[in-house]
């Protein structure tokens, strides 16, 4: 057959009525071909995620599309009785969605699920589609089938949940396979590994790929074409070659700009009295339970650092690294087993609770996930408030000072009587930033506070944290698996796997010759590095 697998005209999708626009999708068309990866690429609330769920007839209650066709095989799809979108589900055309632990049934077994999608389709005996199943788990390039067919999706890593989707997808060998932001969030390698089994998959079964994501780096290694969309509409696209080497929009360009490069931009500072000093710090968890022999894991191995004012220090490495329990040792969230925390030359590792209160606020946090850290009952007022009032501050004095806070980052004084559930996830992350500060600390551990915003919204609260450390003077310890990210706002960088220190020094130093193969490995997994 010729012409394109799916073709989209004029789509226009309304939105509930209050809602912050008229429609999330606007006179939208697009083309996606026999045998080709086509990008769409935008922030968040561009109408990417829409479009997607538009082909497959799963739009949220109260979405509806008010005009434009969406033709495939010849079949205008958004014409179809729900009966036959059922059985096309699946078999002509497949989704894998964004976030695999909410995409996943909680109390099913990997292996009931993916043979559930197959004996829906097909007139098979269990047996039969449990043998394909593990088939489909092993060209995922999963290690031990047979115990993740029995696995529940908790009990499987971040990068496995997302192979286990991939395998329920191509269960049917469909024609088109949607992937929805595949791999936010995601390590650069377990992302590289993701990115690169999808391509080989499309390649060896010939299937088109529409790709959703706000990475550039992803489109350059992926697309054929692209499409950027802004505010519902679709503002450019053309080959990737023309529209990564020479975008005709500012909104493009603007995109293109905010992706970090991976260059070094910091110089070392001079050396200073740390801050500070951790040495030989080791923390261990206990696993099992009544029925099964206990055992321990290290997550954190004889790690020593040391901190200055005004630096930035790095922590690189993949999920399991131990990058966040180093964090919550340092600052006295968890207890280490062994090894000093010196604030200063006090050592806050084994400090008693009472003793330690006072220097709490010294030393703070600005969490990954800014929505859960933040109370959905408080007030943005009373969360700002709450650290300087468990410290004997007078409520007003400390409400005068949140207002400072939040000009400070960015954001109006006059959002103190909203709750966090009324804010983008940039403006929680600002939030969660202006709370850290509302202490005025020595030291700033900031735990991936970038890994699942827009590219646009990343570089704005990566320039902030930056100012903040600045005019503060903060020590700051930044914690990663983002490598460009590393690079951007990082004075040194220090590499960890498996609880242990594999390579530290200042940042350009490491970018320019790492001498740990596994720090090799991370910066070949940058996504568009090669295309540069």
């Amino acid at each position: 057959m010729t012409g394109p697998l799916i073709s989209i005209r004029n789509l226009t999708v309304s939105l509930p009525a209050g809602a912050d626009r008229a429609c999330a999708v606007e006179n939208v068309s697009l083309d996606v071909g026999r045998n080709q990866i086509v990008c769409i690429v935008g922030e968040s609330g561009s109408g990417k995620s829409i479009t997607a769920h538009a082909i497959m007839g799963l739009l949220p209650r109260g979405v509806t599309v008010t005009s434009g066709s969406i033709h495939f095989g010849g079949v205008d799809l958004l014409k179809e009785p729900p009966d036959a979108m059922r059985k096309r589900r699946g078999r002509d055309i497949a989704m894998i969605f964004q976030d695999p632990m909410a995409a996943l049934n909680p109390v099913m077994t990997i292996g009931a699920q993916v043979t559930e999608q197959i004996r829906a389709h097909r007139a098979i005996s269990q047996g039969q589609a449990l043998k394909q199943a593990g088939g489909l788990l092993d060209q995922m390039g999963l290690k031990d089938v047979a115990g993740l067919l029995k696995a529940y999706p908790h009990q499987l890593s971040g990068g496995q949940r997302q192979r286990a989707m991939i395998a329920m997808a191509l269960s049917l060998s469909p024609q088109l396979l949607i992937a929805d932001e595949p791999t936010t969030a995601l390590d650069v390698t377990t992302q590289a590994q993701i990115l690169g089994l999808i391509k080989r998959i499309q390649t060896e079964r010939e299937m088109s790929v529409l790709l959703i994501t706000h990475d550039f780096g992803v489109v350059a290694d992926m697309a054929d074409r692209v499409a950027v969309m802004h505010h519902g509409a679709i503002v450019e696209s053309g080959t990737v070659k023309a529209v990564l080497g020479q975008p005709a929009h500012a909104y493009t360009s603007a995109l293109i700009a905010a992706v970090p490069r991976g260059e070094s931009l910091l110089a070392p500072l001079p050396d200073a009295p740390p801050v500070v000093q951790v040495t030989g710090l080791t923390k261990r968890f206990r696993r099992g339970g009544l029925f099964s022999r206990s055992s321990a894991i290290t997550a954190v191995d004889n790690v020593s650092l040391t901190l200055s004012p005004g630096e930035t220090l790095g922590i690189v490495g993949e999920s399991g690294s131990g990058k966040s329990t180093l964090a919550r040792c340092v600052i006295r969230l968890l207890d280490p087993d062994a090894g000093e925390v010196l604030l200063d030359g006090a050592d806050i590792a084994h400090m008693k609770a009472r003793t330690l209160r006072p220097l709490r606020r010294r030393i703070q946090m600005v969490f990954q996930d800014p929505f859960s850290s933040l109370n959905p009952r408080q007030t943005i007022g009373n969360i700002l408030i709450a650290g300087p009032r468990a410290h004997g501050e007078d409520p007003g004095q400390a409400r005068g000072r949140a207002a400072d806070m939040l000009r400070l980052v960015g954001l109006s004084p006059e959002v103190m009587d909203r709750l966090p559930h009324e804010f983008s996830g940039g403006q929680r992350q600002r939030i969660g930033l202006a709370r850290a500060l509302m202490l005025k600390p020595d030291v700033l551990i900031a735990d991936e506070p970038v890994s699942a915003l827009d590219v646009t919204v990343q570089a704005q609260v990566l320039k902030l944290l930056d100012d903040v450390r600045k005019q503060m003077n903060l020590a700051m310890l930044f914690i990663t698996h983002d490598m460009r990210v590393a690079a951007q706002v990082c004075h040194r960088v220090m590499v960890m796997r498996h609880g242990k220190v594999v390579e530290q020094g200042p940042t350009r130093d490491i970018f320019a010759a790492p001498s740990s193969d596994y720090t090799k490995a991370l910066l070949a997994a940058i996504p568009g590095r090669q295309a540069r």
